[in-house]
């Protein structure tokens, strides 16, 4: 397990032993994702070649997912 602190800026550094286990470089794009109530970060071209069988066996459909996180935005707008 590797520890990262997030700076003022939103920042993190992946750890160096995450890096090469995933084979995470300069460039590379991260997609940001949640199962439940945890965090999950992958490769945006490993994720990519997920995506054609993603909703296979999820217990909400595609546009349920997308109005789940609507709400959650909904709540987060400044008033």
């Amino acid at each position: 397990m590797s520890v990262s602190k997030v700076t003022r800026n939103f920042q993190v550094t992946i750890p160096q032993d995450v890096r090469e286990r995933f084979g995470v470089g300069i460039g590379d794009e991260l997609v940001f994702t949640t199962v439940d109530d945890e965090l999950v970060i992958s490769k945006a071209d490993d994720v990519l070649e997920k995506a054609a069988g993603l909703w296979k066996g999820m217990k909400e459909t595609g546009v349920e997912y997308e109005n789940r996180l609507r709400k959650g935005w909904a709540h987060r707008r400044p008033r």
